[in-house]
């Protein structure tokens, strides 16, 4: 990790160094970017491409550099009145509707040694979600929580209650001028689905966004490359987000960055390959994981 005029810096890679902020999507550039990459610079350490993203509401390019368009799945919060009245889908307001008839509790939490351990259970559940291999199963209680300690002056943390346990919870990040908030995660126990939690959390976090004037509440992004559509994706549209399209700049500092960008080296290697592809060994994965463990679904 690097410090750069105030922001941590992560450089990943061994060919191909790309360099960009520690909480990306998170945290953004607020400073002059020439004086942000002189610094980057002279600090010694070799990248080759620093690629960052611009913040909402910012749609159009701000800044003469190479650039990419990427996405935010995104709702624009005013009040939550507002969104429950005229945003989300019958379907989502139905669901957290749910949770509160079926005893889920919910409420803003600080952050502590037993918020963490209730995380720790939560990730303890099972090692497969949405046909994937779920990467926090497994983890031990001491990474769990140092993991969820990060940007905790920014943090608001949401917890789902049943029976007096934590079943769910949300971490959302603000950004530096709480214009934006992004959910770094939102998760429930798949045993406790039928109550609807995610739903519960996702209404939850849109009042206190409306109570901080934080106008964009963002859950990742609403398109992944070639990815066609997906439950999460719809989950993401009934709760009234919508795709908003973003500048992302990569700004080369070596040779080697120069003719990388320009042989489009900088992106995943799955990013070429066609959707239907992409999607039937996206199937073939979640029908082996079915086979192998039965308990897999939830988000």
């Amino acid at each position: 990790m690097l410090n750069i005029c105030g922001k941590e810096v992560r450089i990943e890679g061994r060919l191909l160094r790309i360099a960009k902020l520690d909480g990306d999507g998170f945290v953004f550039l607020e400073q002059d970017p020439e004086e942000f990459l002189a610094a980057l610079r002279a600090s010694g350490r070799r990248a080759d491409i620093f690629t960052f993203i611009q913040r909402l509401p910012n749609t159009s390019p701000l800044y003469r550099y190479p650039m990419e368009w990427e996405n935010f799945a995104a709702v624009e919060v005013t009040t939550f009145d507002h969104w429950w009245n005229h945003q989300i889908g019958f379907k989502a307001r139905n669901k957290a509707k749910q949770a509160a008839k079926k005893g889920v509790v919910l409420r803003g939490l600080e952050f502590s040694d037993e918020l963490a351990r209730g995380i720790w259970e939560i990730y303890s559940e099972t090692p497969i979600r949405q046909g994937r291999s779920f990467h926090h199963y497994g983890k031990d209680l001491p990474t769990v929580t140092r993991e969820t300690a990060t940007y905790l002056s920014q943090s608001i943390f949401i917890g789902a209650f049943f029976e007096g346990k934590l079943i769910g919870f949300a971490k959302i990040v603000m950004d530096d001028t709480r214009t934006q908030a992004g959910f770094m995660n939102i998760i429930s126990m798949v045993k406790h689905k039928d109550k609807a939690p995610t739903n519960a959390l996702f209404a939850e976090a849109i009042r206190s966004c409306a109570q901080r004037k934080i106008r964009y509440l963002v859950y990742s992004q609403f398109a992944y490359g070639n990815k066609t559509r997906s439950g999460l994706a719809d989950f993401k549209e009934r709760n009234g987000m919508r795709k908003m399209d973003v500048p992302r700049y990569y700004l080369p500092l070596t040779t080697t960055g120069k003719i990388a960008l320009r042989l489009g080296l900088h992106k995943p290697l799955k990013s070429g390959l066609p959707a239907p592809l992409l999607a039937m060994l996206r199937e073939l994965r979640a029908a082996w994981y079915r086979r192998r463990l039965p308990f897999t679904s939830g988000t």
